[in-house]
């Protein structure tokens, strides 16, 4: 794949994502985009699956919707509500912290920045730039497993780490295309170009991909 196929492959990314039911669509839905659900959504989706973010998600924000009612939960509670996601006794701690950390920060508000945002417990570059991108509509570039292993499937990049991926793609992609790569990557890595035995002889990008069964036409 070459930068100038970035246009023919989102193309169909899209059409993958909206036709294709997949976890991803689930835990969007589930975090709506208010920024406090993205922000909390998204640090409990590190190392857990979509399909059990959305669940414990859900069962969260009915105990605290808001940034002052998650502050009113109990260490002990906190860490029941947040089981069985990844690594809960951490998150728990760290969701603990993030009321007054926003208070000592940004005045109680959620940050609109990446810059801003990582300064928080619990929040790195990926999570950082999809609160961007899905809360406050502006553009981010978040890079997770998905988006990182098959922009180097496809050839587009040569990187070694996601934070080299997100850097390198910000110089690739036209900022129009920012928003939804990562949504359309995620969906396509779940239910298409999957870590151990992807679907290469039916899967779209096919005719672009370096390192499956390309055909040798030239798709339109």
């Amino acid at each position: 794949m070459k930068p100038k196929d970035i246009p023919w492959v989102h193309r169909r990314l899209k059409i993958h994502f909206e036709t294709t039911r997949s976890p991803v669509a689930a835990f969007m839905k589930s975090r709506t985009n208010d920024p406090y659900r993205v922000l909390v959504a998204t640090i409990l989706s590190s190392r857990t699956k979509d399909q059990t973010t959305a669940v414990v998600s859900q069962r969260l924000f009915r105990a605290a919707p808001t940034v002052a009612a998650l502050r009113g939960i109990s260490a002990a509670r906190m860490e029941r509500l947040l089981h069985p996601v990844g690594f809960f006794r951490t998150k728990a701690r760290l969701l603990k912290q993030l009321p007054d950390a926003l208070d000592a920060l940004f005045g109680g508000r959620i940050p609109e920045t990446v810059e801003e945002l990582v300064r928080l417990p619990g929040v790195g570059r990926k999570t950082a730039n999809l609160v961007v991108s899905e809360a406050f509509d502006r553009p981010g570039i978040c890079v997770d497993v998905h988006v990182h292993r098959i922009c180097n499937r496809l050839g587009l990049i040569e990187t070694k780490t996601p934070e080299e991926t997100e850097m390198t793609l910000r110089r690739l992609l036209p900022v129009r295309y920012w928003k939804t790569w990562n949504r359309h990557l995620v969906a396509f890595g779940q239910t298409m170009c999957t870590p151990r035995n992807p679907k290469c002889p039916v899967c779209p990008l096919r005719a672009r991909c370096e390192t499956g069964f390309g055909e040798s036409e030239d798709e339109g």
